[in-house]
């Protein structure tokens, strides 16, 4: 008899084609199930896959930040902590364990890879010859820009999925409540940690969501659902995740460009989170309230 009782399934492992990003759909996620079904039938853990891939991002930042900075070495280690990341979280739909700590867990983990990646670039900039304050400011505007893109698309992520009736162990925001203190100790101090670092990104972006489309989303149920539900503001959203950011990351570092990346990230990618924030705001909150008032 196996040592779990479910067949491995893919379809199983991962979240929703409609609110994830392109290239986890069509790249990420299909190399990470690999990974997945690869340690389905072992002891190996999801949150044992978080840690595995956050040491490659802290090594991906390091090989970055050192004197003779070896590009493909840290390409090599950030794409599979973004393969590593998917596959926890796939790993955990598949054999059905979810839990609190593996949630706060990986987000704390992206915190420390994204603090070594942006670390690294300070590094390297500044030894190639760029003003100390210009080389940190550039990198400190990239940790912020990553940090609130990617807390954009998992507001609105989660949103959906709740909607679905799926990812209903996590919250769209995590302040601690009454329920949250009986877990075990771990957990409370990781979600503690967690509020810490990323509560004022999740009210921020509730608070950009009611500036989109205003308070009246919570009075109305239907108008909420078609809110996050809507096709064209989540694909928009979902080029805003780690998985577009990470695999551009390597793409540059494989050409040994990091001043590209730096385009991507700085211009490129905050355009598009602009881009995302003005459709809600101007397009869909106009053609739901059109569509209201057809409706009586």
């Amino acid at each position: 008899m196996p040592p779990f009782p479910f067949p491995y399934s893919y379809k199983n492992s991962i979240k929703s084609d409609i609110s994830d990003e392109l290239v986890n759909v069509y790249l990420q996620r299909p190399l990470a199930g690999l990974v997945t079904r690869s340690v389905y039938f072992t002891p190996i853990t999801p949150n044992q896959l978080t840690i595995i891939g956050v040491l490659f991002g802290v090594a991906g930042g390091i090989f970055l930040g050192r004197n003779d900075a070896h590009f493909t070495a840290a390409a090599v280690c950030f794409y599979l902590k973004d393969i590593f990341d998917s596959a926890d979280g796939q790993l955990a739909r598949a054999k059905h364990l979810y839990s609190r700590r593996g949630r706060f867990l990986d987000s704390l983990g992206d915190y420390v890879v994204d603090l070594f990646l942006f670390g690294g670039i300070f590094f390297c900039l500044h030894r190639n010859g760029v003003p100390l304050a210009t080389a940190l400011l550039v990198s400190l505007a990239g940790f912020l820009g990553i940090s609130l893109r990617v807390s954009y698309h998992v507001f609105y992520q989660t949103s959906y999925l709740h909607f679905q009736k799926r990812y209903v162990n996590n919250r769209v925001t995590e302040e601690l409540r009454g329920e949250d203190y009986l877990g075990d100790a771990v957990t409370i101090r990781l979600q503690k940690i967690f509020y810490f670092l990323y509560g004022w990104q999740d009210r921020l972006m509730d608070r950009l969501d009611e500036w989109c489309l205003g308070n009246k989303k919570r009075e109305d149920t239907a108008l909420e659902a078609r809110w996050f539900q809507d096709r064209t503001g989540l694909l928009l959203g979902g080029f805003l995740g780690f998985g577009t950011e990470f695999v551009l990351l390597t793409a540059c570092l494989l050409l040994g460009n990091i001043q590209l990346y730096l385009f991507f990230t700085l211009v490129v990618l905050n355009c598009l989170w602009l881009t995302a924030i003005l459709y809600r705001k101007v397009f869909l909150r106009v053609r739901i309230s059109s569509e209201r008032i057809k409706g009586g």
